[in-house]
This record gives structure tokens, sequence and C-alpha cells, in this order.
């Protein structure tokens, strides 16, 4: 007989898929009113919406597993850098539209591999949650490796920046599929999935856009760590001070 989950297990491996989201989505609204044209600008927002919304939902679903002892916007608002587990890549800062696009094509292109897999998950909520933001993905997906095509295969300028783009970012993106005692207990107990299982095919998807695009994956073996276990690059806390300030200067505060 199977030993039932810790307790403990279902809202800290839903806390990492929200803080990924919530994160990306904070990076994404930062760059509104910065996009190349009009279209963009609405296609990044919306993007940024869906991940905050997909968020939102894993931390009241957190809330209510925990027994409302936080509420949803306490989790994402009153929390220090050191309590979010978000993956390194999400919170890279970016200079131009090649770092959105890289660091959001690697992001998607792993949500189109997690999302589906994590629909046949024993929990309902996460189940239905992920059947959403499958969908979702796959959008976001063909958005992102449009802009990485485009811009490689373009002008000599275009295709060093998002080459540029690549090589900074392509260390953070190792966490994605690596995984930690969390998620393999997670997957263990049919609550969640072993990213390293879905780590080949994370890699072909990408291998075949950047192929497209001209560009190249580079072939340094480092990769950084540390996002799951609280412990981030200098400039999570910096997006934090930003994103959190209105409910920390006037808590309690509602819409």
């Amino acid at each position: 007989m199977t030993a039932p989950p810790d307790a403990g297990l279902l809202p800290t491996y839903a806390l990492r898929l929200a803080d990924d989201l919530l994160i990306n989505a904070q990076r994404l609204s930062e760059f509104i009113t910065h996009g190349p044209e009009l279209e963009e600008e609405l296609a990044i927002a919306n993007v940024a919406l869906d991940n905050l919304g997909v968020a939102q939902q894993l931390y009241e679903y957190v809330s209510e597993v925990e027994g409302s002892v936080r509420s949803a916007d306490q989790i994402a608002f009153l929390r220090s850098e050191r309590e979010f587990t978000n993956c390194l890549l999400v919170e890279q800062p970016h200079t131009d539209f090649a770092d959105v696009m890289a660091r959001q094509f690697f992001l998607d292109a792993w949500h189109c591999e997690l999302w589906p897999a994590l629909e046949a998950s024993i929990d309902g909520t996460l189940a239905a949650v992920a059947a959403k933001a499958a969908k979702e993905a796959r959008y976001h997906f063909r958005h992102s490796a449009g802009w990485v095509i485009r811009l490689g295969d373009g002008t000599a300028e275009s295709a060093a920046r998002m080459q540029r783009a690549v090589n900074t970012l392509w260390k953070f993106t190792g966490e994605l599929t690596m995984g930690d005692h969390i998620d393999e207990e997670a997957a263990g107990a049919g609550i969640g999935v072993a990213p390293a299982n879905l780590r080949e095919a994370w890699m072909r998807r990408v291998g075949e856009m950047l192929d497209e695009a001209g560009l190249t994956a580079p072939d340094d073996p480092y990769q950084a760590t540390g996002g799951r276990d609280g412990r981030h690059t200098e400039h999570l806390g910096h997006l934090l001070a930003e994103m959190q300030f209105m409910q920390r200067a006037y808590p309690g505060m509602e819409w």
C-alpha cells in the first residue's frame, strides 16, 4: 500500500508553479509601452494576463489547501525574496525586445511540455488548471517562437541581438528540467511531474526552433540553480520591491 503524500507537498509544489507565472507576468508587464509595435504591446499584455490568471488560481488553491491561513494576495505580496520559489529564468531583466522574447520562448517551450503532462495529476484542481494553461501555452509558444525565428532569420542586427539574448539566458534554463526532491516526491505521489522526464522533449522543441532561426544554443555546460530553494539572483529583490509596494505600504488594501 502506497503511503499518502506529505500534507505540505501539494501546496509547496503548486506554489512553485504559481511563482514562475507571477514573476514572469511582472517582467512582461515592465515591457508594455516599449514594444516594437502596438499589436505587440497588446500581445505581451495578454500573455502577462494569462500568466497572472493561472497564478491566481494556483495561489487561491494553495490558500485553500493550507486552510486559509493566508489569502492569495498575502501569498503573492507579503512574502520575502527568500520565500519565493520561482526558477531563476523568469526573474532575469531585459534590455531589449530580444531578451523578452528569448526568455518567453524558453518558458513557453517548457510549459508546452509541463502542462499537458500535469493534466494527468491525481489532484483534480491541478489537473484542471493544467488543462486550461496548456491551451494558452500553445498560443504563447507560437508567438514567442515566431519572434525568435523572425529576429534570428532577419537582419544581421536582429540576429546578433537574438543570439546574444539566447546566450545570456541559456544558463538559467537548466533549472526548468533539473528537478529536486520536491518534484520527485510530487511525481511519485501522482500529484506532479518529474521535470527530468520532460527534458528531452523540451530540448528538441527548443532546438528545432533555434535551428530554423539560424541560431545556436551555447555549449557552456554551466547552469545556475537556487531559485527553487529561495536563493535568487540580485534582480528578484528589486522586482518584488516594485510589485509589492502598494500592499506593503497599505496593508489589507483591496481593489
